[in-house]
């Protein structure tokens, strides 16, 4: 185990720098996990890391014990406690962390389920939306242009571990994928669609969640076979979109169960 002490050491700055910078991330085509939790979460999928930083204070915990058991070829630092809080993004560090490589993008069946995710800015609803989809069992998810970065860190810790049972696409042309799509493809809107209650889920279906405050672009509207609304209570606006996604997709699986 590698002792760190100094925030100055060329080693730490660089990985304090790709946590930080979704851009530099993308470039290096690797993400940071934090926290037991999505450390494990990878590890259950095969993801194994290529370095590890812990801090001191994190050592006598049993489940930080546990992890570094099966990480036993990876290279790890030990940094006190005060060094890995200035590392970590978290109000109240969890100890311990793990550089990976990016999963490699896939390329997508025409015509699966999937999810479809329009200029969707916040980190927290595109980690909840991914953590939707993994949880309806939609393995598939294509984030256009405008996305909150899949693999920075505020969006992997809203999806606990959803990225390992995905298959994501970053940067994705949703308009060509619409236009070679071999099943439904469902628009939710906010108004004016026909009631998601009333609609047959039994298709193959790519679903499509838009911008926080624009909606879905126009241009993909246009594509979409079908336009979906939610029927609200009187006075009732509008939902956030990772609370609709999630509306959505399990209407789907419940008419599936059926």
């Amino acid at each position: 185990m590698k002792i760190i002490t100094s925030r100055d050491n060329p080693q730490f700055k660089a990985l304090k720098a790709l946590l930080g910078d979704a851009r530099r991330q993308r470039a290096e085509n690797r993400a940071v996990l934090e926290g037991p939790h999505l450390l494990a979460a990878a590890l259950d999928h095969g993801v194994l890391p290529d370095l590890i930083a812990v801090s001191e204070g994190a050592l006598v915990h049993p489940e930080v014990q546990a992890l570094l058991a099966r990480l036993t070829p990876v290279e790890t630092w030990r940094l006190p406690d005060a060094l890995f809080g200035s590392l970590s993004g978290l109000a109240t560090p969890l100890g311990i962390l793990a550089r990976i490589a990016v999963l490699p993008e896939p390329t997508f069946p025409v015509a699966s389920d999937c999810l479809l995710l329009d200029a969707i800015q916040d980190p927290g609803n595109v980690g909840t939306l991914l953590r939707t989809a993994a949880a309806v069992g939609v393995s598939d998810v294509l984030l256009g242009l405008g996305c909150a970065g899949a693999w920075t860190p505020r969006v992997l810790r809203a999806a606990q571990g959803a990225h390992f049972a995905l298959r994501i696409r970053e940067q994705a042309d949703l308009v060509a994928f619409l236009r070679g799509y071999g099943g439904v493809s469902v628009a939710a809107v906010a108004h004016n669609g026909a009631s998601l209650y009333q609609k047959d889920f039994s298709q193959p279906t790519a679903w499509l969640f838009g911008n926080e405050g624009a909606g879905i672009a126009p241009e993909l509207l246009t594509l979409a076979s079908r336009r979906t609304t939610i029927p609200l209570a009187p006075g009732s606006e509008s939902l956030n979109v990772g609370a609709a996604a999630a509306v959505c997709l399990f209407e789907m699986r419940r008419q599936r169960l059926k």
